[in-house]
Parts: C-alpha cells; sequence; structure tokens
C-alpha cells in the first residue's frame, strides 16, 4: 500500500496492520511513486520465493 506524505516522496506500507504497533509497517520511502510500485512488486515476489 502507497500512501504520498507531505514532503512529496512516497512510502510503502505493509497490508496488514502489525499486532504489535495496531499499524502498518513501513517498507521504505520512496522518490517517485514508480520506485515504490516496483519494490511493492519485488516485497511480493519474495514473500513466495525468499
Amino acid at each position: 500500500m502507497i500512501r504520498k506524505l507531505k514532503s512529496g516522496e512516497y512510502r510503502l506500507y505493509s497490508r496488514k496492520v502489525d499486532p504489535k504497533t495496531g499499524r502498518r509497517r513501513n517498507l521504505g520511502t520512496f522518490p517517485t511513486r514508480e520506485r515504490a510500485e516496483k519494490h511493492e512488486r519485488d516485497v511480493q515476489y519474495f514473500k513466495r520465493h525468499g
């Protein structure tokens, strides 16, 4: 899940809420939405192949 920050960057959050914190985990901050989307695909790939 990608959200745009006030600074203009994009942050990738986990899809599920982290039970320990009650919030979504931050999976990285990226300068462009394109980069964040690529990283999200990479994350999904490694979930299955890691």
